[in-house]
């Protein structure tokens, strides 16, 4: 099993296990386990004093899925506030974005600015992404300058492409495990509209899809509600 020694951000030696940390990314139960752990993790395994998991949905639409302190989550925030960051460009354009002292930095002023006043003067961000699939960025941050090296560096960008396919992997899995579960309900519904209204399963699906289109609600959503209330949403 191999060992890195690296050093902590008070200068004292530490040995981390990479197997160990990769192998509990792999092993989390759905992708907001799988974020929560990679942030954390890139605490013991990376020269950090902060960490945090951005997830995109637009430039404009962004979250922070995982933070390990307040103030990590309030960076994140900034960038979107401000619209400039790192975490916001590695988001965009896939890259290592790295800041070596946020009190001089001129790419994104106006943020490092602030994140300097929450006690923060470097910065790492590396995209969450595989191939086919583009997820956000990790993003360390440590509270003196030049913080980061080589190591780190090669440190984070392994967390990051195994958080990724870990991603991957359970968000397929939650969406599979969605799909089954809407075709469960649809099915109930199905059976509900049958037997109240005495009509073969063509039709009962019929009356499903009709509403759904017509009120604009996700089929899902029209089955849910005559599950769950045995009518259709809106009727008396």
């Amino acid at each position: 099993m191999t060992q890195d020694t690296a050093a902590n951000p008070h200068g004292e030696s530490r040995v981390i296990d990479l197997s160990q940390i990769l192998l509990a990314l792999h092993e989390a139960p759905d992708s907001e386990e799988t974020v929560q752990r990679v942030a954390e993790s890139s605490v013991s395994a990376v020269a950090c004093d902060d960490a945090g998991v951005l997830l995109v949905h637009a430039r404009n639409r962004v979250e922070t899925a995982a933070a390990t302190s307040q103030p990590v989550a309030r960076a994140h925030e900034l960038q979107v506030e401000l619209d400039e960051g790192p975490c916001l460009d590695a988001l965009e354009n896939p890259g290592v974005y790295s800041i070596t002292d946020t009190e001089a930095d001129e790419r994104w002023p106006r943020w490092s600015a602030e994140v300097t006043k929450l006690g923060y003067r470097s910065v790492l961000s590396v995209p969450l992404a595989t191939q086919a699939r583009r997820f956000g960025s990790l993003n360390v941050y440590a509270a003196r300058p030049d913080a980061f090296d080589d190591d780190d560096l090669a440190v984070t960008s392994i967390l990051a492409r195994h958080a990724s396919v870990s991603l991957a992997s359970s968000r397929d899995v939650e969406g599979l495990r969605k799909a089954v579960d809407a075709r469960k309900l649809i099915g109930m519904a199905m059976g509900l509209l049958m037997e109240r209204y005495d009509v073969e399963p063509d039709p009962a699906f019929e009356v499903l899809r009709r509403y759904s289109q017509d009120h604009n609600i996700k089929l899902r959503d029209v089955a849910r509600q005559i599950v769950e209330h045995r009518t259709l949403p809106g009727a008396s």
